[in-house]
């Protein structure tokens, strides 16, 4: 909860992870820009467990608030910050003498105009050519901020600048969670999910005071996995329905005996495959669903699906893979059958029992995944 009733219009909130290096230097700055713009503005230092000078350094600036975060990590760290601040606007940046200040009056002015969330471009502004190194410049950065915009349709081309502001009524909505560096990533993730009206301006960028706490591979992939189950369409959907498409194409091919590669006919070892594909590709496709449908009963309004789970009820669903199990023990019955009349002797029922075992198989995920869907698709109020 808030520490006091002062209500002023912008809340600078800083996390701050043993940046004494940085941190009298910022404040300045901040100071210096607040009392040019005249701007009603109050400071939050988040003090996630330095063990360095950081929090006398803080003390030094009495108007700064300091607040304590126990739990580890640039998301804790913000989450905490936002929700202890005041602002009617609210900034996060960092401590560590990286970003240029002079810039907060262009933030404000964007919130003012009426967007949401405003975010910033280093790569549009004037990067100093040591602020950043060379893989995270051209490879990292670029490539993650391009699939955000790939999986999330989102105009963000630095998804992972920490200047960035948000208005207090957008906040509220987007129920941040996320405890580690891809805060960054959720922060752009829900605001494009939500549709929140979002500007994206240049910033400068400077050489760090102090060490870096930012781990390359650790963090890079806390941010592509977070992507990752936030986009059901590419984590699961297009690789399921791939192998679903393949898998049913070989099995009818091997099947009717008219799979051929260079002149040579296969016939029912390569039924095992296709029928792997299917069963897995099959699963993925729940599985996308299934994120799908968590999504729309939490956060995500998607018209289209609504209307498809008003027609799929988990009684046509479970009645359709009741038949397909049916039809499949059916096959199986008349195999059996055919081995008793031949006194159980030789009996070559590859095909058949391949495809019996594969309408089983997809016939009972049917049923149990409609029961999920439904146990998903309750929505909480």
């Amino acid at each position: 909860m808030p520490m006091s009733n002062y209500e002023p219009e912008l809340s600078i909130i800083l996390p701050c992870l043993n940046e004494e290096n940085g941190l009298k230097f910022s404040l300045e700055h901040i100071f210096s820009v607040l009392q040019e713009h005249n701007l009603s503005a109050e400071i939050l230092i988040i003090d996630n467990g330095s063990t360095d000078r950081s929090v006398s350094v803080a003390k030094q600036f009495p108007s700064v608030r300091i607040i304590e975060e126990k739990e580890r990590g640039y998301g804790s760290a913000c989450r905490a910050g936002l929700k202890a601040a005041n602002g009617t606007f609210l900034l996060l940046a960092d401590c560590d003498g990286s970003y240029d200040f002079d810039q907060i009056p262009l933030f404000l002015e964007k919130l003012t105009e009426g967007f949401d969330f405003v975010i910033g471009n280093r790569f549009n502004g004037q990067m100093h050519r040591h602020a950043m190194p060379w893989a995270h410049r051209h490879i990292g950065n670029p490539i993650l901020s391009g699939l955000l915009r790939i999986f999330f349709r989102s105009k963000i081309h630095d998804a992972h600048c920490g200047l960035r502001a948000i208005r207090r009524s957008a906040l509220e909505r987007l129920n941040l969670r996320t405890i580690g560096m891809e805060f960054a990533s959720e922060m752009v993730i829900k605001c494009e999910k939500l549709k929140l009206k979002t500007a994206e301006i240049p910033v400068n960028y400077n050489p760090r005071l102090g060490c870096s706490k930012l781990k390359s591979l650790s963090d890079g992939w806390r941010h592509l996995r977070f992507m990752l189950l936030y986009s059901p369409l590419f984590l699961f959907f297009l690789p399921g329905a791939t192998l679903l498409m393949i898998g049913s194409i070989g099995f009818f091919l091997c099947y009717v005996e008219m799979f051929q590669i260079s002149g040579i006919r296969f016939q029912e070892h390569p039924l095992f495959v296709f029928a792997l594909f299917i069963i897995i590709g099959y699963q993925l496709v729940i599985f996308a669903m299934f994120s799908k449908t968590y999504a729309i009963t939490h956060f995500d309004d998607t018209p289209i699906f609504e209307k498809f789970y008003r027609y799929i009820t988990i009684e046509k669903a479970g009645f359709a893979g009741i038949i397909l199990s049916l039809i499949g023990a059916g096959i199986y019955w008349a195999i059996l059958q055919r081995w008793l009349h031949t006194n159980l002797g030789a009996l070559n029922e590859i095909k058949n029992a391949v495809l019996a075992l594969t309408l089983i198989t997809v016939g009972i995920q049917t049923i149990f995944s409609s029961f999920m869907l439904s146990i998903l698709g309750i929505k909480e109020k």
